[in-house]
């Protein structure tokens, strides 16, 4: 039997095309093992958002063939699509396939490619799961290669989703829906379908689990998204990771990000926070983008510092081949960008505080992940982690009385034993 080795490398789209992966080799009859060093062949599912992902992809894939020269090394992913040939020379590469096709990845292997399944059926990580509702993207931000790495805008029907879900459902609390722009979800489309209506239909579909949306443009979320979670917070969880990039109107149209202003992104953040008691928000942030000035970076930290964010992603800009923001503007000195990072993280990191210190004394909608060191690691749905002091429970859903620690981490103390169901009274968040 062929033994494989699977890492990935990047976003949620990355890890899920990864499962799929898995499934398919499962299904050809090898088996997925977690040490290299008991692997025949390896699959590298590669990033091209940064430099440094890319470098860590080839350390890997150096590593794997200096352990063991006789893998079997596929590379696939974003950075697999846009390469040159470079991948292909490195040792112990024997397929580059851009993307992540399962019936590609299997030819490779030399694994045969029939029966590949092409609704996910479980997913690695526990109590959530990850359905991939639509690849590629129509904008053309001039500091992003993943459009050139994975194409335009495709949907998946809804029905196959629908399956999916159902299938995910069985053995999943959390469905997180993700892809590259989720908010173009339909456009490709002539069926009417939105992301706000491909929502309802998972909704009605799968009555027992909660739904998250993955990163999503903040003028995306439309009112039906909007009005299922405010009316339905436990069908829908109550958390945006809405990408702001900069609060300077300069920069984001430089950036090719022209369809919000910081005062559209402001106006729509402010419109929800005002209308739900609880209310995660977190928001990718870059510094260092070519010809940011003192003003442009001023103006981002005003826009962080009015919303109520729980939590940020602040990442330095980093050159990508194919974009065309090296062409915009005059780079940045790294002590400048190491500094201007800092200081929006620390921003970011208190705003959390705060946001969890006004939680404790509330009620959430818990999904149980993982037990460590004698205690559960859970997720409320406003996305903030918290623990739960026992370790007899089984992975699951439940209602819980949130709590502040000295340390500043909440504990979460389930307030019925019986995992969540849809019959179950939805728990309600007092602030």
């Amino acid at each position: 039997m062929t033994r494989v080795f699977l890492h990935t490398f990047g976003c949620k789209a990355n890890q899920y095309d990864s499962e799929v992966l898995r499934q398919a080799i499962e299904a050809a009859g090898a088996a997925v093992v977690a040490d290299p060093a008991d692997a025949d062949a390896a699959v590298v599912n590669s990033c091209t958002v940064t430099h440094v992902s890319e470098s860590k992809m080839r350390g890997l894939v150096r590593r794997l063939a200096r352990r063991n020269d006789a893998v079997r090394t596929v590379v696939t992913g974003c950075a697999a699509a846009l390469d040159g040939g470079a991948i292909a020379a490195l040792p112990g590469v024997v397929g580059v396939v851009g993307g992540a096709d399962p019936t590609l990845v299997l030819e490779a292997l030399g694994l045969p490619p029939d029966g590949v399944d092409p609704v996910l059926r479980s997913f690695g990580r526990g109590a959530r799961a990850w359905l991939k509702i639509q690849d590629g993207c129509d904008e053309h931000c001039t500091f992003c290669a993943t459009t050139l790495a994975r194409g335009a805008n495709r949907s998946r029907s809804p029905e196959e989703i629908v399956r999916e879900a159902e299938a995910l459902a069985a053995s999943h609390a959390e469905l997180v829906l993700t892809g590259v722009h989720i908010g173009s979800y339909g456009k490709d489309r002539d069926d009417g379908m939105t992301l706000g209506r491909l929502v309802e239909r998972l909704v009605a579909a799968v009555p027992t689990v909660r739904i998250r949306l993955s990163s999503v443009e903040a003028t995306e979320v439309d009112d039906t998204l909007a009005d299922l979670m405010i009316g339905a917070p436990e069908r829908l969880a109550p958390h945006l990771h809405a990408p702001l990039q900069s609060g300077s109107d300069r920069l984001l149209k430089l950036m090719g990000r022209h369809w919000y202003t910081a005062a559209k992104y402001r106006d729509r953040i402010e419109w929800l926070a005002g209308r739900l008691p609880a209310f995660g928000l977190g928001a990718d942030v870059m510094v260092g983008f070519p010809g940011e000035t003192a003003e442009d970076h001023s103006a981002t930290r005003d826009l962080i510092e009015a919303l109520p964010f729980t939590y940020l992603h602040v990442f330095p800009y980093s050159a990508r081949p194919g974009a065309a923001a090296p062409r915009i503007g005059a780079p940045v000195e790294p002590e400048t960008v190491v500094g201007r990072a800092a200081e929006l993280r620390a921003l970011g990191s208190e705003k959390g505080s705060s946001y969890r210190a006004a939680r404790s004394g509330g009620r959430a909608d818990l999904v149980l992940l993982r037990r460590s060191g004698g205690r559960f690691e859970a997720l409320t749905e406003d996305y903030l982690s918290a623990y739960v002091p026992s370790d007899r429970l089984v992975p699951g859903r439940f209602a819980a009385a949130l709590a502040l620690e000295p340390d500043g981490t909440l504990r979460a103390d389930p307030l019925n034993v019986d995992p969540w169901s849809a019959s179950t009274s939805r728990p309600t968040v007092a602030r």
